[in-house]
């Protein structure tokens, strides 16, 4: 493994628009990072049960299924295997009370629309610490 090269990690990130689908993507490689795409909560939960994941980005609004239930049935499942994917939330509404309801959702952890770079980066390093911080290129 070369100096700037990432450890394999698996993300998954949930998004019904495709605009934030490749922004978040793009943010991902400046860090040196990928993540597969479930456009719902329903498709996210068929990908799951094909792959191991080992951090997931979840928007909360989505048609089909949501984050909130889609969460919920994630936790389901880990109880009956022992296992906990960590799970970020991601809303456009950044109101108190939605922090608590992402939480009692079973989600980890919260960023909200419109995230940073160095938002991502935070929530990413705090919940996969064997990802290595890089300095994302300044501008000149």
């Amino acid at each position: 493994m070369h100096n700037n090269e990432q450890p394999a990690v698996e993300i998954l990130l949930v998004e019904d628009n495709d605009i934030n689908q490749e922004v978040a993507l793009a943010m991902l490689q400046l860090m040196g990072l990928s993540a597969d795409i479930a456009g719902d909560g329903k498709q996210a939960l068929t990908m799951l049960g094909q792959k191991t994941y080992d951090l997931i980005l979840m928007d909360c609004k989505m048609p089909v299924m949501n984050g909130f239930e889609a969460t919920q049935i994630i936790r389901k499942r880990e109880s009956k295997d022992a296992g906990h994917i960590p799970i970020i939330a991601v809303t456009a509404n950044s109101m108190t009370g939605d922090h608590q309801q992402c939480l009692d959702a079973g989600m980890d952890d919260y960023i909200a629309k419109p995230f940073t770079q160095k938002d991502l980066a935070a929530v990413i390093y705090k919940w996969l610490p064997q990802v290595k911080q890089v300095q994302p290129a300044q501008d000149p």
